[in-house]
């Protein structure tokens, strides 16, 4: 499919948005959602996942300091906060908020030490690759509502895990599980 076409994100250096092209007929449609040559980081995806949520939920925010993923949200509708965590990145501090979904019909790349999270605006699947297998040492958060993050969600009173509820805010990060920037060359 050479007509889908990549976005590099102006605010997260990274972070990539993909605008799949999709066919269809009578018979339904058809989209090419990921394809490993997309991104300049050339990772090879090893998982997937699929998250299925109702209306009202938050997940996030959560961050990685070696994993990657690859999110697409195949029915419904989700607003996504992308958050730049990385020390020394270009855009350190930066947040990224958009729409996923049956509207949009995007997907997101989303580099190690970048928080996510969403919330389902709508009751939504999103489907999720990661270039590395769970790992729960790897498993880190930030608070979802950290008025240093900014985030805009459309929603005020989300439904959170206990464990999204426990995140510390970006301030109270420890310094040992603060992302660092990887130099390009």
């Amino acid at each position: 499919m050479s007509s889908t076409r990549l976005e590099n994100s102006e605010a997260i250096d990274g972070v990539v948005v993909v605008h799949p092209v999709s066919f269809g007929d009578d018979r339904g449609r058809f989209t090419e959602t990921y394809r490993r040559s997309w991104f300049g980081l050339g990772r090879e995806m090893v998982q997937g996942s699929r998250s299925d949520k109702q209306a009202g939920s938050l997940v996030g925010l959560h961050y990685h300091l070696h994993q990657a993923d690859y999110w697409y949200v195949v029915s419904g509708r989700a607003h996504v906060v992308l958050h730049d965590l990385r020390v020394g990145s270009p855009s350190e501090g930066a947040t990224l908020e958009i729409e996923l979904g049956d509207s949009t019909g995007l997907g997101i790349f989303i580099p190690p030490g970048v928080a996510h999270g969403f919330c389902a605006v709508t009751d939504m699947i999103l489907t999720y690759l990661v270039d590395g297998y769970y790992n729960p040492s790897d498993e880190l958060g930030v608070a979802w509502n950290d008025a240093e993050i900014g985030a805009s969600w459309p929603i005020s009173d989300p439904v959170l895990s206990a464990r999204d509820q426990a995140n510390p805010t970006r301030a109270d990060i420890p310094d040992h599980l603060r992302p660092r920037a990887v130099l390009r060359t």
